[in-house]
């Protein structure tokens, strides 16, 4: 009788099935209106999201079946979940067309994976083409967390802001701006990418200094940073 054997990849797909269960219970919260939490959780889904990779890189356990388990995942706790949240804070108002804004997220998503998956090439990245879905929840959650207030919504100018920020992350994750990845906690990957640990370093350090409320806008700098450097390139190139 063959024994029951665990294989390494067993603990790099179990941190990306609590990623996918953190999205679930997201989305259970924010039917429920304890937004906070749907906020909360869809963040510590990005934190299992980013441990399952990590996890997978030190047991050299990286296979094409965690790549594609890891973007089932993802779409539930970094597309799903923050559209129905954002929906549910605010776009819910909005009938019809705020159910079709909300979707963005969810549907941009979807497509940002599904190009990630045809085009990767073996298990390693050194920079995504798109804004990464997880960035894109990220910054939903913590525009929520920030700035929804139980029992009045989002107040303005915070109100006016809601759709233009679901459009602009839907656009960045199916357009063709280029976000580094994370360094890897190497002294190779620190080497590689000296600037990009610092920066996580400095992030980290503004977080638990302000109770978690620099997390927004450190998300707003990654995404605009990669905008201008985009735009930048663009011109440099004119010239």
């Amino acid at each position: 009788m063959n024994r029951f054997r665990v294989t390494p990849s067993v603990v790099p797909n179990l941190f990306t099935a609590m990623n996918m269960f953190c999205g679930f219970l997201s989305i259970i919260n924010a039917s429920q209106g304890q937004y906070f939490y749907a906020a909360s959780l869809i963040i510590i889904a990005a934190i299992f999201d980013a441990l399952d990779g990590m996890v997978a890189r030190l047991t050299h356990s990286s296979s094409e079946l965690g790549v594609e388990l890891d973007s089932l995942s993802d779409l539930v706790s970094f597309g799903t979940a923050p559209a129905f949240l954002i929906y549910q804070t605010q776009l819910i108002d909005y009938n019809s067309a705020g159910i079709v804004i909300s979707s963005l997220l969810m549907v941009a998503g979807g497509f940002r994976l599904a190009r990630f998956n045809v085009q990767l090439v073996g298990f390693e990245k050194s920079h995504f083409t798109g804004l990464p879905i997880p960035s894109s929840a990220i910054t939903i959650a913590a525009f929520v967390i920030n700035y929804y207030q139980k029992g009045s919504g989002f107040q303005p100018p915070f109100s006016y802001v809601t759709i233009p920020l679901v459009i602009t992350l839907s656009l960045l994750m199916v357009s063709t701006i280029k976000y580094d990845s994370l360094p890897k906690f190497t002294f190779n990957g620190i080497k590689e990418k000296p600037i990009q640990f610092g920066f996580l370093i400095l992030a980290a350090i503004l977080i638990i200094i302000t109770s978690g409320k620099a997390l927004f806008f450190i998300f707003v700098f990654i995404v605009l940073f990669g905008i201008f450097r985009h735009i930048f390139y663009m011109l440099a190139k004119k010239i």
